[in-house]
């Protein structure tokens, strides 16, 4: 735009001093009449409130984003926002509530119901509505109290939280049930040894000293636990050795259990010889204490977030290191998964190479048992298919998919600095359904954007044409309008009218169009053709009215003046939407109170003589505003006329 303007500026100067100077009328004050003249015609075609426009805008979506939830880093993520066609989703805390509950447990070949819900402990064991004997299921318990690393917070108004990760939380809770205090547990059996969890061994365990000795308390996959077990604690509390129908049994157990949309923990025990023992001790030759299944319940808000993602064609894609059966059931509960989706779990996905994955990636929605680096091929599989992709992620491994992705999401509250830090955007509260908002306000922020560049280049682009075009052609003595008046159109039009555009309310079907192509330009195919509408229907009848009130340049003057800021008013009503009528789209009060004031303020300056003067107009008769206005109205219905061909076009293809 600057280099564009710039050679026109210097084409109008260049070729009025050659026909001065072959007319012999060239001097050094008609030199500076004509420099002035080209500086303020660049003022006029340049909108140096451009940049300003679109920091504020980014600057005010950020903010209401931050209202919502979502805390933007990296202030180009906004608009990126705008054009998201994937979002590759955590299940647990993002679309699930993050509350786990434990709803049954399976035991030496019996199904156990636990009732309650929440992190309060009030709620029982039963068996068919039977209260049981819980004594012989100690040791499954124990695992899940000592072999955890979160705490059960009572508050003093009898309020639970919990401080940790929700599943292990579910664990403690069901021990309250049970009768146990988590205190006084922990303080007989202290922790000597720990080998966190990892993704990849998918278990985690803890050596722990007992009166009788040390015990080795595992949690972790079903298939991890069972794989690794040699006993089985039986409905008596001995210990004996399980059999392969048992194993069968407990498998089949997790798997129905699984397809009832709960997440399923194996919990295993063993002595051991020491306090201190490596993960080859402790994890092999366990005892099969249980399953624990629990439920953590859809967000009712991501459900409705996800429905608005399939409608307006962006893919949410589920990923979870949950069960194959326990993914698939919630993505189905939640409207990810429909029938004939693809499920991989981490080892197919491993099994396959990169080309082998791509070829099918956009047939699978839901990911199980997949590991953080498993993130880095599932993007890099949908950029190769031209996709913008949103990841989320919260733990230190995830930080090399969060920053791949074209938009990384951290969870605020489980997330972890490495995780925040590496993202694009921070979620406060862990909502899918705030990913969705953010995206509504990216959607919003960009069509701002779109919205104030269309009005000013179609504004400035029609000044340059005909206050340059007249110059050229009829020479410095019939300059159209003097540099004071040019600049102060570009003030009054470029100014508070511009600005309300760039705070508009968003269009009614924000939410129901698909995302922008990523590699479209802003200047797009609509906002090019507003532009020439523009220069259409503009030009004709401003070169018009400055001909036909020749040779009274004054008069001339004034009607140019007043036609290019009432007509440009009436535009700015236009682009308060660029898809939606002015009676379709949302009332926009500022740009109301803009325009209001810009009227108070020149109504105010043309009382002053000197104004006017400087102006190098005159006091404007009622009949020439009449008809300016009339011509405003011609050109205001022709826009909403073309507006009204576009979404008919576009509604028919």
């Amino acid at each position: 735009l600057g280099v564009g303007t710039l050679l026109i500026c210097l084409v109008v100067i260049g070729v009025s001093s050659v026909r001065e100077y072959i007319n012999g009328t060239l001097s050094v004050e008609s030199m500076i009449t004509m420099v002035m003249f080209g500086v303020a015609l660049a003022v006029a075609a340049v909108p140096e409130a451009l940049a300003a426009i679109v920091t504020g805008a980014l600057a005010i979506g950020m903010r209401e984003m931050a209202k919502k939830g979502a805390l933007v880093r990296r202030m180009p993520a906004v608009e990126t926002l705008g054009c998201t066609t994937v979002i590759c989703t955590d299940k647990t805390g993002t679309l699930t509530k993050g509350e786990m509950t434990v709803r049954r447990l399976y035991f030496s070949g019996m199904f156990l119901d636990v009732s309650g819900a929440g992190y309060d402990p009030g709620g029982s064991i039963t068996r068919d509505g039977s209260v049981i004997d819980l004594a012989p299921m100690d040791p499954l318990f124990k695992a899940g109290v000592l072999c955890n690393d979160s705490d059960l917070i009572c508050s003093d108004n009898s309020t639970w939280a919990i401080k940790g990760d929700p599943t292990e939380a579910a664990l403690l809770v069901l021990a309250e049930k049970a009768g146990y205090k988590l205190g006084t547990l922990r303080k007989d059996e202290p922790r000597t040894e720990e080998i966190p969890f990892s993704s990849e061994r998918k278990l985690m365990s803890t050596v722990n000293h007992t009166d009788t000795g040390h015990v080795a308390y595992v949690k972790g996959a079903p298939e991890q636990v069972l794989s690794r077990c040699v006993n089985i604690l039986d409905a008596s509390g001995s210990v004996r050795p399980i059999s392969e129908s048992e194993i069968d049994a407990a498998q089949a157990a997790a798997e129905e259990m699984a397809t009832s949309a709960l997440r399923v923990l194996a919990l295993a025990f063993k002595d051991v010889s020491g306090p201190d023992v490596d993960e080859a001790e402790a994890e092999q030759g366990l005892t099969f204490a249980g399953l624990v299944g629990m439920m953590d319940p859809p967000r009712p808000e991501a459900m409705e977030a996800v429905a608005t993602c399939r409608k307006v064609h962006m893919r949410p894609v589920m990923i979870t290191g949950d069960h194959r059966l326990t993914a698939m059931a919630v993505a189905r509960e939640m409207g990810i998964y429909d029938e004939g989706d693809m499920v991989l779990t981490g080892r197919e996905l491993d099994e396959m190479t990169q080309e082998e994955f791509d070829t099918v990636v956009d047939k699978v929605s839901v990911y199980a048992r997949v590991s953080p680096m498993d993130k880095l091929k599932i993007i890099t599989a949908w950029k190769h298919r031209g996709e913008v992709v949103a990841m989320t992620g919260d733990g230190v491994n995830d930080a090399p998919a969060l920053k791949h992705a074209d938009i990384g999401i951290a969870m605020g509250i489980t997330g972890t600095e490495v995780a925040k830090e590496a993202a694009d955007m921070v979620l406060s509260d862990d909502n899918f359904a705030t990913i969705v908002d953010a995206i509504r306000l990216g959607r919003w922020i960009y069509d701002n954007i779109k919205k104030y560049l269309t009005y000013l280049l179609e504004s400035n682009v029609n000044e340059v044409l005909v206050i340059g075009g007249l110059v050229l052609f009829m020479g410095t003595d019939y300059l159209p309008l003097l540099p004071a008046a040019i600049l102060y159109i570009n003030l009054a039009t470029d100014g508070l009218p511009a600005l309300a555009l760039g705070v508009a309310p968003p269009d009614p079907d924000i939410m129901e169009r698909p995302p922008r192509p990523p590699g479209q330009s802003v200047f797009s195919k609509e906002v090019r053709s507003f532009i020439l509408i523009m220069v259409v229907l503009g030009l004709p009848s401003f070169v018009f009215i400055f001909l036909y009130s020749l040779p009274d340049i004054e008069l001339a003057r004034t009607r140019m003046f007043f036609m290019f800021i009432i007509i440009e008013f009436m535009i700015a009503l236009n682009f308060r939407s660029l898809r939606f009528s002015v009676f379709q789209a949302p009332p926009h009060k500022w740009l109301v109170l803009a325009l209001f004031w810009e009227v108070v303020m020149i109504s105010v300056l043309m009382q002053i003589p000197q104004v006017r003067e400087s102006f190098g107009v005159r006091m404007p008769a009622l009949g020439d505003l009449a008809v300016i206005t009339g011509i405003g109205a011609v050109v205001f219905i022709a826009m909403e006329g073309f507006k009204a061909m576009l979404r008919r076009k576009e509604q028919e293809t």
